[in-house]
């Protein structure tokens, strides 16, 4: 968790950089940005307040961390802060080159050296890096001696960061503790702030290790259960409402716990056991046999296990419970199949 309550801005870089792909320039400051107790208040609101998420990053490199631009960049800020304004200087022309795509937009580009930030209970200082890209229209109202003048002017919604990043003085062998946020861009679009400029994997901890597991099951339930076990999507249904339980009512996971409560035949333990092996090869992750399950982790995640059964494009059964109520049949009549679903009442 971040916090911002003792947070101040020690010094702050602003430059425009444009769009590649549209032939636009980048145009340089040519000093840091004084700026006044008031405007401080403001810009911390608007620079750190989107960061709500526990899921952190680091910065990350195929071949060689040192490699990597940003992690270059900031690694020289934090060992020299003088250097905020040359860094970002690079970091502008970086972000530059990666801009490439034609529905990237120009937009103000902040380097801004923080200090105190809170992250998990530790104080430290962070480069926060960020661009907006979007305008809006405010009306400006002003009274005359007689009467009122209305105006208006583009400007930076300070309640809405398009793009940003956090990058805390800690854990900088392993690419620093990183915060991310994209507001902005989706699609393909969106990949060059993650991946192309900043280059981020997610950190491996337990907020990783609980979405890796949500993910890993519902693999197993929806795509390699139906290969080996004769089951319907009601049984699908009624695995992955068992998954999502385990993981709402419990603090920590054990793959040897969970593949008994949830998965229970012996069969199924040994393929999801297989499965398991075969998921962290494919996807290069190593899934922890015990960890503390994290509660935003299991928030944010936990949708991916919704059983929802889809017939045609007419109806979506929403299971929550209760499989025996549910039947499964094959109408020769009409040469269609059906559901029977068993209920007391109907609910408002």
């Amino acid at each position: 968790m971040i916090s911002s309550e003792l947070a101040a801005i020690d010094s702050l870089v602003v430059h425009k950089v444009g769009s590649k792909s549209a032939e636009e320039d980048i145009r340089f400051s040519k000093s840091a940005l004084r700026t006044n107790e008031h405007i401080n208040k403001l810009l911390i609101s608007y620079f750190l307040t989107p960061f709500k998420s526990e899921e952190y990053f680091n910065l990350s490199h195929d071949s060689d961390l040192s490699l990597n631009e940003v992690y270059s960049y900031v690694s020289e800020i934090f060992d020299h802060p003088e250097t905020l304004y040359e860094q970002s200087v690079n970091l502008a022309k970086h972000l530059y080159e990666n801009s490439a795509h034609p529905k990237i937009k120009a937009g103000e580009f902040y380097v801004v050296y923080f200090n105190d930030c809170i992250v998990d209970g530790e104080q430290v200082d962070a480069v926060g890096i960020f661009k907006s890209e979007s305008k809006e229209t405010y009306l400006r109202v002003m009274p005359t001696p007689d009467n009122y003048e209305i105006d208006s002017e583009a400007g930076i919604n300070i309640n809405k960061l398009d793009k940003g990043c956090l990058v805390f003085n800690t854990e900088k062998e392993n690419g620093f503790l990183v915060a991310v946020v994209d507001n902005l861009s989706k699609g393909t679009e969106a990949q060059y702030w993650f991946d192309h400029f900043l280059h981020v994997r997610q950190r491996e901890d337990i907020y990783f290790q609980t979405q890796t597991a949500i993910k890993l099951c519902k693999d197993f339930v929806t795509k390699k259960m139906p290969e080996e076990f004769k089951m319907d999507k009601a049984d699908q249904a009624e695995l992955l409402n068992k998954s999502a339980e385990f993981f709402k009512e419990h603090d920590n996971f054990d793959f040897e716990d969970f593949s008994t409560e949830v998965m229970q035949e012996p069969q199924i333990i040994e393929s999801f056991k297989n499965h398991r092996e075969a998921y962290e090869y494919d996807n290069q992750v190593k899934f922890e046999d015990s960890f503390d399950i994290s509660a935003p982790a299991v928030k944010k995640t936990s949708g991916t296990l919704k059983s929802v059964i889809k017939l045609d494009k007419n109806f979506h059964i929403y299971v929550h419970g209760n499989r025996d109520r549910i039947k499964k049949g094959y109408d020769e009549e009409t040469g269609m199949n059906y559901y029977q679903l068993f209920f007391e009442e109907e609910k408002d």
